[in-house]
């Protein structure tokens, strides 16, 4: 079975016609292009926007056609070709003793993504970058309600995720073509048990291939911060860095603070899990 492309779709051709072309071009020298060197693949509402800007300002990192590429989740039945399309070309990386890479943040979270990354790419660094949990659910939340994909209050909305979420998991991991949304949208809580998801990353990938960043760091030192993401990369730092935070949300209300102790509990286990095996604190548990 054949799918259509939608970066040559009718609609992307009258929005911007340049922009087609230019991918016409990517497609027909795919076989000339590269690898990504790097993945950031998670978490979603965490930082990855900012990240990868901060990673792309490097004169030795080359960006992606786009920074979500999502081929190892929702686009994998597109063919591996068509995921490197949206790389440079390995002369123009060879020219500038350059790397590239991409951050899907839904990655980390697929039921099937980590896996499919090992199959094609088993030398590839991968770049973690994790939030307070309870922090990053509302924040989803807030972004659902925005996009007018949300019309619960986030008390009802987390209380009906197991419901909305029951076998989604499941059904993805069956058929690559199966719908995403639900499990994508409405994973407010389960999304933030990252013990469970770093746990596979670490059981598919040398230790020494992944990096575990703290969101909270990236705001609060995103110099330092990058001198680690960079040093990992094995790139010299970046002293020219622009740290301006991208794509922060802003909310209307705040949590009701009942809500948070409900979810500091709920998320308390799941924390103590993650320090345990990273042998890292995140100071989450307030």
């Amino acid at each position: 079975m054949r799918y259509a492309d939608d970066n040559t779709s009718w609609a992307a051709f009258r929005n911007n016609p340049r922009l087609v072309i230019w991918w016409l071009f990517h497609r027909l020298t795919t076989s000339f292009r590269a690898s990504p060197d790097f993945l950031v693949v998670g978490t979603q509402k965490g930082g990855t926007t900012s990240l990868f800007k901060y990673l792309i300002q490097h004169s030795q990192v080359l960006s992606s056609f786009r920074k979500e590429v999502k081929f190892f989740d929702s686009n994998f039945f597109r063919g591996y070709s068509w995921y490197q399309a949206h790389f440079p070309l390995k002369s123009k990386l060879r020219a500038a003793h350059a790397i590239t890479g991409e951050a899907s943040p839904y990655y980390m979270y697929h039921p099937t993504a980590p896996e499919r990354i090992k199959a094609a790419l088993p030398s590839v660094k991968i770049i973690v970058i994790l939030r307070n949990p309870v922090d990053r659910a509302y924040s989803h939340y807030q972004h659902m309600v925005r996009v007018e994909r949300e019309n619960l209050s986030f008390e009802q909305a987390i209380a009906k995720e197991p419901e909305r979420i029951a076998g989604e998991a499941e059904k993805i991991a069956a058929d690559p073509t199966y719908p995403q949304y639900r499990h994508i949208q409405y994973s407010y809580l389960e999304r933030g048990r990252y013990v469970e998801q770093v746990q596979k990353l670490y059981s598919l990938f040398p230790k020494e291939n992944i990096l575990i960043l703290k969101s909270e760091d990236l705001y609060s030192q995103p110099a330092d911060v990058m001198k680690t993401a960079f040093g990992f990369l094995g790139l010299p730092r970046n002293e020219n860095g622009n740290y301006k935070v991208f794509k922060q949300g802003d909310y209307k209300d705040d949590m009701d603070p009942a809500t948070r102790r409900k979810l500091v509990d709920y998320f308390r286990p799941y924390n103590q899990r993650l320090y345990d095996f990273l042998d890292m604190k995140f100071d989450w548990d307030r």
